[in-house]
């Protein structure tokens, strides 16, 4: 060991370890071509798995590691299943295949957080069924009923107290029928489903072995980056190409429709002859549009009709007959998704097939879109899904592949597409803003009597399956309103849907990440008309004993709401309910003179039923904790000029890591089927600091990111 070492010389020459361990694994996903079994596979019951001779047992994932901890949960339910030594667990990203659609959806797609919950009878299907072909092949073997055996991390065990491996057996296990519905192990059983594990991804992150889309090369290949309209609407109508073309390394100028691409040796070399085409953009189709002509338009939306997303009981004469009436208006922006690593797509336009190699969300999507570009069948279609850099629906978007395919085609060799962050800023497809009005009635015994809601949003679904979208009803844009954890009796919910030209699309948990603001703002301002304890007035609103009312209970409970909170400081609840899972969070957050929020302690409690991997469920509670904060606090996308304003995290602030606060997680523990994760950690993070801020200072904060300006001395 040299203590001598100086920091840079560290740095210097770990980068070389790092530079060389990376281009080793370019190679392996140059060559990978294809999820089909090793050279000594003889067993491969399912696509999702095989084992090996050497006893590896190689789990096929389809789902995008995003960094929420599929590639170790999936791993672990099937291996659970299958009794195998998690040591030989071996995880490997899939091609975009049949076998890994969505058995609900019919799609290949990460999103919705389903990877667990859609496939969860069918991952623990797969390892049974391998099971039980292992358990007889041992059992002809040994001449004995295969009933008689029994399996214990990757053997089979005779009676008798003789062992075979899986490896050993694996050829013969080959030869038996795979059984369509193999005998489930009870949850009391499980070894590996619900314990701790460490994720298998972390280690080659660690060590820099990891190939994201923006590290990831090709032989021959070059760099792209697409000079894009900052207007909506705009069209290039003039630029100097031989001004690009002088540049050092650029290569092509490409026309692309309304946007203009450049081919270049390097990254720098693409983005200066993107700057040198000097191009001249057309005004767009709304010139006009910026924050006040859109918080305008919204605000006209609300006082019109709406299509009916749900209407139980007689609103009317519910509110005639209310002791009290209850009325107030929500709003909430556009943000960004944000994420650390900037949109990219690699791609390679051959002869007879048509390569891709990025960080999606749709390998489904993909195909389809390459399909009709190239006009290659599908199958010609090879999507390889590298790691992703963060995503939150935004890459299941398609723009730079085809950019990527367009580009290809054109230089006849592969193009990697890279974005910059402005290029991410201005190109997002945005969460959606909202405005928001409810009124409800409360009865002589201050319980909710009536519950009206009219929503004003753009409408998602009307841009990408525009055929679910049916009498101007987005039901993606109503989650949260007609399907909250409460009973009522008197329940309407309206959507106005609003027409802009800014860019919406799904992001993290959707339509709840918004809604859930309003509805547990909302119950907040009826139990204080009522009187009432928050925690009280919303139990008392919920079936007893329900999966809502639990776990509402178990954050009460973890986070002492019946004590005084610390002094200074004020406490607020709120609940959500969505993706088949249970969340509550509790904030503990103090105001001082100057408006200043700060958030000291935040408790979350989950139920998503079975518990995989409770390492990565808190993982993602903390994330979801983090990011909840954030968006509260700070993120809007601003517009002016006709397009988006907002270029960078210079005026997109997120939460910093000292903003961060202490984060204590709890999971209720039950055998229920597993439910999503990634999404239900986040929506009741900012009603419950909304609420708390009203408990501290008396302010109501109706709009997010919270204007901190009304709390000065409050």
């Amino acid at each position: 060991m040299d203590r001598n070492m100086t920091r840079r010389t560290f740095l210097g020459k770990s980068s070389l370890v790092i530079a060389m361990t990376a281009l080793s694994g370019h190679m392996n996903l140059f060559n990978a071509s294809a999820s089909g079994p090793s050279p000594d596979l003889p067993f491969k019951p399912h696509a999702f798995l095989e084992i090996t001779t050497d006893n590896t047992v190689i789990v096929w994932v389809g789902q995008t590691n995003l960094g929420q901890g599929t590639h170790t949960g999936i791993p672990m339910i099937i291996a659970d299943e299958l009794d195998a030594d998690w040591k030989t667990i071996e995880v490997r990203m899939a091609l975009a295949a049949e076998p890994f659609k969505d058995p609900l959806w019919h799609m290949q797609f990460t999103g919705g957080s389903t990877s667990t919950r859609h496939r969860w009878d069918l991952l623990r299907k797969t390892g049974a069924a391998a099971r039980q072909m292992l358990m007889e092949a041992a059992a002809d073997q040994w001449g004995i009923p295969a009933e008689q055996c029994r399996t214990e991390a990757g053997s089979v065990y005779h009676p008798d107290g003789r062992r075979l491996s899986y490896g050993r057996l694996a050829p013969a296990a080959g030869n038996h029928e795979v059984p369509e519905n193999p005998t489930l192990k009870d949850p009391k059983d499980y070894k590996i489903i619900g314990t701790h594990r460490d994720r298998l991804d972390i280690p080659d992150k660690v060590m820099g072995k990891t190939i994201f889309g923006t590290d990831f090369i090709l032989p021959d290949m070059c760099i792209a980056v697409v000079a894009r309209p900052r207007q909506y609407g705009s069209t290039p109508e003039s630029y100097d190409a031989k001004a690009a073309l002088a540049i050092k390394g650029v290569l092509k100028v490409v026309p692309l429709d309304n946007k203009i691409g450049i081919c270049a040796d390097t990254t720098y070399a693409a983005m200066t002859g993107r700057d040198a085409l000097g191009i001249n953009w057309s005004k767009g189709s709304n010139p006009g549009l910026d924050d006040a002509t859109l918080d305008v338009l919204y605000q006209e939306h609300l006082q019109k009709s709406g299509a009916v997303a749900k209407n139980t009981g007689d609103i009317t004469s519910a509110l005639a007959q209310a002791d009290q009436t209850v009325e107030s208006s929500y709003k909430l922006p556009h943000i960004s998704h944000a994420q650390v690593e900037p949109i990219n797509c690699t791609a390679h336009v051959e002869k007879d097939r048509c390569r891709i190699w990025a960080p999606t969300q749709g390998q489904t999507v993909i195909q389809m879109v390459a399909s009709k570009i190239t006009g290659l069948p599908a199958e010609k279609i090879e999507v390889m899904t590298l790691p992703a850099g963060g995503g939150f629906g935004l890459r299941s978007e398609p723009d730079p592949v085809i950019d990527a395919i367009l580009l290809s085609k054109a230089m006849n060799r592969p193009v990697k597409v890279m974005w910059t962050r402005e290029d991410d800023f201005a190109n997002d497809y945005f969460r959606p803003a909202n405005h928001s009005r409810i009124k409800a009635g409360l009865d002589k015994d201050g319980r909710i009597s009536a519950w009206t809601h009219k929503v004003a949003a753009q409408s998602i679904m009307s841009r990408v399956m525009p055929k679910m979208v049916k009498n101007n009803l987005d039901q993606d844009a109503v989650p949260g309103t007609v399907d909250m954890p409460y009973t009522l009796p008197n329940h309407r919910v309206e959507y106005v849907m609003v027409k802009t030209p800014v860019q919406v699309g799904w992001w993290r948990s959707v339509g709840y990440s918004i809604n859930a603001f309003i509805v547990e703002s909302f119950m907040d301002e009826l139990a204080h008309a009522a009187g009432a304890d928050p925690v009280q007035f919303r139990m008392d609103h919920m079936e007893k004993d329900s999966r809502a009312y639990n776990i509402l209970s178990l954050a009460a409970e973890k986070g002492n709401w019946n004590s005084p909170a610390p002094q200074g400081r004020a406490r607020g609840i709120a609940v959500t309910a969505c993706f088949e899972s249970f969340a509550a969070h509790m904030a503990e957050v103090s105001v001082d003179k100057n408006g200043r929020i700060t958030v000291h302690k935040v408790i979350c409690a989950l139920d998503c039923g079975t518990a995989v991997n409770p390492s990565a469920i808190q993982a993602q509670a903390e994330g979801g904790v983090v990011m909840g904060l954030s968006v509260a606090l700070y993120e809007k996308v601003s517009f002016a000029n006709g397009g988006v304003n907002t270029a960078n995290y210079g005026n997109y602030p997120v939460l910093t890591m000292s903003e961060v606060p202490e984060i204590e997680v709890h999971i209720a523990k039950n055998n229920l089927k597993a439910g999503g994760i990634g999404e239900p950690v986040f929506p009741s993070v900012g009603p419950a600091v909304a609420n708390a801020v009203f408990r501290a200072t008396g302010v109501r904060l109706r709009e997010l990111p919270f204007d901190q300006k009304l709390l000065i001395n409050a």
